[in-house]
């Protein structure tokens, strides 16, 4: 009995520290968030992945360079992500669901997307020496070249920005920093030849189209809803 009773305490204690990171109502939607990239992403390389792509480079884009060390930004930007989303996440409840709404409204437009005009580009020729090198053909193997447009990489990062975006709450550098941040993980996508500029113009448009329909219609209400009520019956169980 004195066992459970300790457990049920430890399990409460963590409850409360994990509330203290993220607040109750952004937990089941944060991982519906994850969960709904996931199945975007993987899903329509599924369906789509034997379909004619349709190439949108463009002669501006053979001029950027290829520089193979700005994958450490491109992948660095997963942290990035995660820090931005849990504090787009504390700003209260109605931020929160403008901004997770935003977040899931332009996820699905990338679905139509991703199927009704799927896309891929030019990869370069990389050698074979190198830390830089070697992680670039590491990345080329596991990501193949679709699902461009537009970036996934662009928006979500550019939402990492919006959710914080004229927060005081946020440190100041901080906001600044998560400005110069996102647009080093454009500058990335393109020197990494993951994107070419028609993507990550398209990526953070989209993000800006939905952040503002969330916040001009009744699109976060519903989602916040919706949302509220598994949320509770979620911990109402536990």
């Amino acid at each position: 009995m004195a066992k459970l009773k300790d457990q049920r305490t430890e399990e409460l204690d963590l409850k409360k520290w994990i509330a203290g990171i993220i607040p109750v109502y952004g937990w089941i939607p944060l991982i519906a968030e994850f969960t709904l990239n996931t199945i975007v992403y993987n899903g329509a390389k599924l369906i789509a992945g034997n379909w004619h792509h349709y190439n949108l480079e463009t002669d501006l884009d053979r001029m950027i360079p290829f520089v193979p060390w700005t994958i450490v930004i491109y992948f660095g930007c997963f942290l990035f992500w995660a820090v931005n989303y849990i504090l787009s996440v504390r700003q209260g409840k109605e931020r929160a669901y403008r901004f997770l709404s935003a977040d899931f409204l332009a996820k699905c437009i990338c679905l139509f997307f991703f199927l009704v005009l799927p896309t891929t580009n030019t990869r370069p020729e990389v050698g074979q020496e190198g830390i830089w090198n070697m992680a670039i053909r590491f990345l080329y193997r596991v990501d193949s070249p679709d699902n461009l447009f537009p970036s996934i990489h662009c928006l979500t990062s550019w939402m990492c920005f919006i959710g914080i975006r004229g927060q005081k709450s946020v440190p100041l550098f901080y906001r600044v920093f998560s400005c110069v941040m996102a647009i080093a993980v454009f500058i990335s996508t393109l020197t990494t030849r993951q994107h070419v500029l028609v993507d990550v113009a398209g990526g953070v448009l989209l993000a800006e189209i939905c952040w503002q329909v969330a916040g001009h219609t009744s699109l976060a209400e519903k989602y916040g809803r919706v949302f509220d009520r598994i949320t509770d019956r979620v911990t109402a169980g536990r």
